[in-house]
């Protein structure tokens, strides 16, 4: 890794060094603070400190799990440096790192910032030669332009890109889209779960649905656009009809607990000043998540 792509640093749930130390953890946090082509509200950028700073006062015993999850060690690396280069280079630079972490044998967790960024991961993942994965891609909106306010690596378009890539796309919680992403839609073989099949009695068998499409490998990537604004007002591009928390985890525990999960993201944060809940709540995902991977390699 080199010294130039990075920039200070705070440590996820404020662990001590036994737990936190690079070497001996499990996982690696890497956050990442861009926001250059967000499309509306931007902030983006001062999501990962946020959640950081807020991963503080996460109880960290998982009353869930029944578990300390941070015994397993959780290494915070040194947020990614912008550079004003453009999207591509920055993607680029992400990739770099990313590598570097699965060369390293960690588990990647990556802390946006906005989505853009998961082409990086995605392509430095393809990279690394997993054999076959799906990316799961949580969210309000399809991501699946050409391109938005003249770039192609905008946030807007990164479903679109990763396509391109070879690699196939599971969304799920999608209720805000395009004409052209509608029309695409119907001539590509990406799957979409629309938000408003997600209510009821159906969401039990749309995970299962789910499950059995992907292959056995999958990188999770959530923007927290995929929640409710009234409990996640924070973010860029807030979209009304969203999935609450206790919904969200009900996918997300038999999903991960059925697949290898390569690493995931949680993106999107736009903090509101003096507003801390959507903060914690983001910690609060990351960590439970961390746990839900734990648990699962343990059997």
């Amino acid at each position: 890794m080199k010294k130039s792509d990075f920039a200070p640093q705070m440590n996820f749930l404020g662990l001590e060094p036994r737990f936190s130390a690079f070497k001996s953890s499990a996982f690696a946090v890497l956050p990442v603070p861009y926001d250059l082509t967000t499309s509306y509200q931007p902030g983006a950028r001062f999501g990962p400190q946020a959640i950081l700073e807020a991963s503080a006062h996460v109880e960290l015993y998982d009353e869930e799990l029944d578990t300390e999850t941070y015994r397993l060690g959780i290494h915070t690396l040194n947020p990614v440096e912008v550079t004003t280069k453009g999207p591509r280079a920055m993607m680029r630079r992400v990739g770099r790192v990313y590598r570097d972490i699965l060369r390293a044998k960690k588990f990647p967790v990556v802390l946006g910032g906005e989505h853009s960024i998961t082409y990086g991961v995605v392509q430095a993942l393809r990279a690394s030669k997993p054999g076959q994965f799906a990316v799961v891609q949580f969210d309000a909106h399809a991501d699946y332009r050409q391109e938005y306010a003249g770039s192609s690596f905008n946030h807007s378009c990164v479903a679109r890109r990763i396509e391109e890539l070879g690699v196939s796309i599971v969304q799920i919680g999608v209720r805000s889209l395009s004409a052209e992403e509608k029309d695409l839609f119907q001539a590509k073989t990406i799957h979409t779960v629309r938000m408003q099949d997600l209510g009821g009695d159906q969401l039990d068998s749309l995970i299962s649905s789910v499950i059995k499409r992907l292959p056995r490998a999958i990188y999770i990537s959530i923007d927290l656009d995929v929640l409710d604004p009234s409990i996640m007002p924070s973010t860029g591009t807030p979209e009304p009809g969203g999935l609450l928390w206790a919904p969200l985890l009900k996918i997300l525990r038999p999903l991960i607990f059925s697949k290898k999960v390569l690493g995931f993201d949680v993106v999107e944060l736009s903090p509101i000043p003096g507003l801390v809940a959507p903060n914690f709540l983001a910690a609060k995902l990351v960590y439970r998540m961390l746990g839900y991977v734990g648990k699962a390699s343990r059997g």
